[in-house]
């Protein structure tokens, strides 16, 4: 699957998924996870931005339904001077009235074939307790049991990202 663009749901409109160019597309970023992780799950007070936001090797994803700002997930190298190492992807979030369309999968896909794409070995998140068959079904293993992060129990995952590119 080409990093560019990802498939289109069932649904009659058509999710896409994009890297975010520009202070406009990052601000609909930003705005999409105040959304979820501060004003819906209250993961954060006020702000989840961090180091990671301020990084010029964090790649921030933008995905759209119907062409709407939808969703969107941050991935980055854990080591900014070696992008052929582990990546993190974070930051999965999805707006309320965009979960039925499918869009996450497709983000989750198009975060692994963009570190896939720039040699990356493999990629790991910390999932919620209720994602866990999501990721498992996208390839993904579980690492371990639960532990809190935020707060909150999660679960670590990761992906061979060489393994899934080949899969495409």
């Amino acid at each position: 699957m080409s990093p560019t663009a990802c498939p289109g749901t069932a649904d009659t409109l058509v999710a896409a998924c994009r890297i975010a160019v520009g202070a406009a597309e990052t601000g609909l970023v930003h705005d999409i996870r105040r959304a979820v992780f501060v004003t819906e799950q209250r993961l954060f007070d006020g702000s989840d931005l961090d180091e990671h936001d301020a990084d010029p090797a964090t790649i921030d994803v933008l995905g759209t339904v119907g062409g709407a700002p939808a969703g969107t997930v941050r991935l980055f190298p854990l080591d900014p001077a070696d992008p052929t190492g582990d990546w993190k992807g974070d930051r999965l979030a999805v707006l309320p009235e965009f979960r039925a369309s499918g869009l996450g999968g497709p983000l989750v896909r198009f975060a692994v074939a963009t570190a896939g794409a720039r040699g990356g070995r493999r990629m790991q998140a910390m999932v919620q307790l209720a994602n866990e068959a999501f990721f498992l079904r996208l390839g993904w293993r579980r690492l371990g049991a639960p532990e809190l992060y935020v707060g909150r129990p999660h679960l670590r995952m990761d992906i061979d990202l060489q393994a899934a590119r080949a899969a495409c």
